[in-house]
């Protein structure tokens, strides 16, 4: 078990899925900035493109991400149509000179959109960036899965899919507004599996309203009886302030810091035991699963869809929300479905918001993000750093060698904290960001 220091964890700290993070863009960057961005990329640059969907067939109380109800057939249309329209405008701007490897569909729930929807919208994100055969992965909503979606994902040669399962525990799933039997998400495996599809992640949660750790070792020995490739184990993030559905979580629910931090000790124990190879603070792959092999060469990175073995350096955010990162730019898209289109059928960039880093913004965020990939950066540290992270190190979380941090397997749960000391963004009292554990 680790050491448990509630002292260290009572600060909020981001994700980190980005430095400087998405609390730090302003709308002093914008259009303009993102289509110099993209007229600048070199020939032969890989691009990695994430689509989201903000749309799901019903919302679940405990979710963070932009999305709405996909209840009228003419919006999801018309976003449909101002996402292709923002495709050609991303494309036109590179003018063939980026290999598009890597598509990502995201959400919200992709599989919100109809099979014909999804076949016509890969197709044109195919023609308009002239891929070749990029590698394709997609979250999907098991509640809308399918045997018509795994014929389709197949046939669409998508390498990758993603299950929101959450929890398998029925009083938890009622607890956050999501019914989906143990059945349903064997249903969905044994689909996709029967179709060739065999890269299958599971995203699991911690710190549920009404959640024992007996759920969650239920929950994640069920899991590992379904043998996915990939497990993300996340705790949630009760902020109903920001996010209005998550009102209709019962607060006093929640289980209290201590025993959050118990089930994220259980659930890496479980998991570690079962064969499966930590990556991060919350990821978990199979030994022969891409990222698993990535982490055993330090080729693991993070970005907005968490940690990944994607080592390409330009990611292009289509879609509502979505974020883009380009080397020395990052950019947001308008959040509102009506906004987003409106500057689209403008004939503009829906880009409203981001941040250009110095170089000092970028060693500070290679720094962060290879402590949370490998647990170690050569930093060459001032005082003043090295007395921010004593009280890691007296507790024996994280040790130095030479000008090399390390953060020990103890410190893994306060990776996120330890990560922090070098956010020169991060003031005392800003509460804006997630619980540590």
């Amino acid at each position: 078990m680790w050491p448990y220091y509630p002292e260290l964890l009572s600060r909020p700290v981001p994700r980190y899925t980005s430095y400087p993070t998405a609390a730090e863009f302003h709308d002093g960057v914008g259009a303009e900035d993102y289509a110099n961005a993209l007229e600048a990329v070199a020939p032969g640059t890989p691009l990695s493109l994430y689509v989201h969907i903000p749309f799901c067939k019903s919302i679940c109380w405990y979710c963070g991400c932009n999305t709405g109800a996909a209840s009228k057939a003419q919006r999801m249309t018309a976003y449909l149509d101002a996402l292709e329209a923002e495709l050609a405008l991303v494309a036109k701007r590179i003018g063939g000179r980026g290999c598009l490897r890597r598509i990502a569909f995201g959400g919200g729930s992709p599989n919100a959109l109809s099979t014909i929807e999804f076949v016509r919208l890969l197709d044109r994100i195919i023609t308009v960036f002239a891929a070749g055969q990029p590698e394709i992965s997609i979250e999907i909503d098991p509640r809308e899965f399918t045997p018509e979606w795994a014929l389709v994902l197949a046939a669409s040669n998508v390498a990758r899919v993603s299950l929101g399962v959450q929890t398998f525990s029925p009083h938890v799933q009622a607890s956050i507004g999501r019914i989906q039997p143990l059945a349903l998400i064997e249903n969905c495996v044994s689909a996709l599996r029967s179709r060739g599809i065999t890269a299958i992640n599971f995203d699991l949660m911690f710190g549920l309203p009404n959640q024992t750790l007996a759920d969650l070792a239920d929950s994640i020995a069920h899991a590992i009886k379904l043998r996915p490739t990939r497990v993300a184990l996340f705790g949630y993030a009760h902020l109903p302030s920001m996010i209005p559905r998550q009102r209709r979580i019962d607060g006093s629910a929640l289980p209290d810091a201590n025993l959050r931090f118990q089930q994220s000790a259980v659930g890496y124990d479980l998991l570690v035991a079962a064969g499966y190879v930590p990556v991060g603070f919350d990821h978990f792959a199979l030994p022969e699963d891409s990222l698993a092999i990535a982490a055993k060469t330090g080729g693991v990175r993070r970005n907005f869809q968490g940690f990944t073995e994607d080592c390409n350096d330009t990611l292009l955010g289509v879609g509502a929300s979505s974020i883009s990162m380009l080397p020395g730019i990052l950019v947001q898209n308008e959040k509102n479905i009506g906004a987003y289109r409106a500057r689209i059928n403008a004939g503009s960039l829906p880009t409203v918001r981001g941040f250009i880093p110095d170089a000092s913004d970028m060693t500070h965020s290679r720094w962060i993000e290879r402590l949370l990939c490998e647990g170690r950066v050569e930093i060459r540290s001032d005082s003043q750093t090295r007395q921010a992270l004593k009280p890691f190190e007296d507790l024996g979380l994280t040790k130095w060698r030479g000008d090399t941090l390390f953060i020990e397997d103890s410190g893994r749960p306060y990776a996120r904290c330890i990560a922090a000391t070098f956010d020169r963004f991060r003031q005392p009292g800003n509460n804006a960001a997630s619980q540590a554990v």
